[in-house]
């Protein structure tokens, strides 16, 4: 009997239950347009925020899932300096930041070009640029050249996850992968993000990486039913969330006849949350503008700002003048008079459940 999907005959000729996924999938498809009407009456510089935020977090929390923490200001640095946004604030970006901003970039602003082998193993050489994961030396911008195994657990007490496609078969079972992905074929793009999605993690050709190129995939495809490079909604950050879940699926399909129901159903569903989040961040995105907009005249120095903006963004924490100071790399003394001046402004006021420390938070009525 065959131990996983791709040991069986004809294993891509995939099915699932349309009354099983039908609900939640009209539910994304009129999400999405919602989003994008919304976006649309929204100015342009906006648009440009709210892209740059979307794309920031979709890089950031797609290496998280791996265990791999990239400096979110670096990652949006990276952007704005490649879209040739006009942004304040910008830092040096390190290597590896680049390589994973190019991977994606290209993934969403071409996503009409066909997917390639060629253009795959650009991607993997752009998230390895120093032919390393970790500590380890990998083959990079090529299909792995030995047997690939996703173990757990102590020397000795090793659990087997999967076993991947054998060597000798991935540029076969490549080669008609990427035929199907180019072919245009009447599915609905949004369904094609989520087989494709599968598809790749099966397949599993690279030494590492694969999850991460699997998402930029879904990205690309989900790129394409929107008909926009603009990102608004961010896959990625939901997967983060229901990591526990979208790994245990996948593990559970992987050994499916070819019914990839569960997975399909669990993908829109994910997709579902993610857009819901969006609706969340726009609010805050919205709120911003009309922030800056309302306080264009207000006179603030530019610790002030960089805080503000932090705040704006959505802050870790509570925000205390020790956190001021250290944000805006200033003294205490400097960070208490920056605070004070902004309660006299009526911009920041003390939170009323006062403990030991004084918390500070935005007045949000302008």
């Amino acid at each position: 009997m065959a131990k996983y999907i791709y040991q069986r005959k004809d294993w891509t000729n995939f099915t699932w239950d349309n009354q099983a996924i039908n609900v939640v999938f009209g539910e994304v498809r009129n999400l999405q347009g919602l989003i994008a009407g919304q976006m649309s009456s929204v100015g342009f510089s906006m648009q440009e925020e709210a892209n740059l935020t979307t794309l920031t977090l979709d890089i950031v929390k797609s290496s998280e899932i791996e265990g791999e923490q990239l400096d979110y200001e670096q990652v949006r640095s990276s952007i704005a300096r490649r879209l040739g946004l006009n942004v304040g604030g910008l830092v040096p970006v390190n290597r590896n930041v680049e390589g994973v901003v190019e991977m994606m970039l290209d993934a969403t602003q071409n996503y009409l070009q066909p997917l390639t082998e060629d253009r795959l193993f650009g991607w993997h050489s752009a998230l390895f640029p120093s032919g390393r994961s970790g500590l380890y030396k990998i083959e990079v911008g090529d299909y792995l050249s030995g047997e690939m195994q996703i173990v757990s657990g102590a020397m000795g007490k090793e659990k087997i996850h999967y076993e991947a496609v054998p060597v000798e078969l991935v540029k076969e079972e490549m080669d008609f992968f990427l035929d199907w992905f180019n072919d245009d074929i009447k599915i609905d793009l949004v369904l094609k993000a989520a087989i494709a999605h599968f598809w790749f993690i099966i397949i599993h050709p690279f030494d590492d990486g694969n999850g991460r190129i699997a998402r930029a995939i879904s990205d690309l495809l989900l790129a394409r039913a929107d008909k926009s490079p603009e990102r608004f909604y961010s896959m990625s950050s939901q997967i983060l969330v229901e990591r526990k879940r979208y790994y245990d699926v996948l593990q559970k399909v992987q050994h499916s006849s070819g019914d990839i129901t569960e997975w399909l159903v669990w993908f829109l569903h994910c997709l579902k949350n993610a857009l819901l989040e969006t609706e969340k961040t726009l609010d805050k995105i919205v709120y911003k503008a009309a922030f800056w907009k309302f306080h264009e005249q207000t006179p603030l120095n530019e610790r002030q700002r960089l805080v503000l903006n932090k705040l704006l963004d959505g802050f870790d924490g509570k925000l205390k003048s020790s956190k001021w100071a250290k944000i805006a790399k200033c003294s205490s003394d400097t960070a208490l008079r920056d605070i004070k001046d902004l309660m006299e402004k009526g911009i920041l006021r003390q939170e009323e459940k006062g403990g030991r420390s004084t918390n500070y938070e935005l007045v949000k009525k302008l």
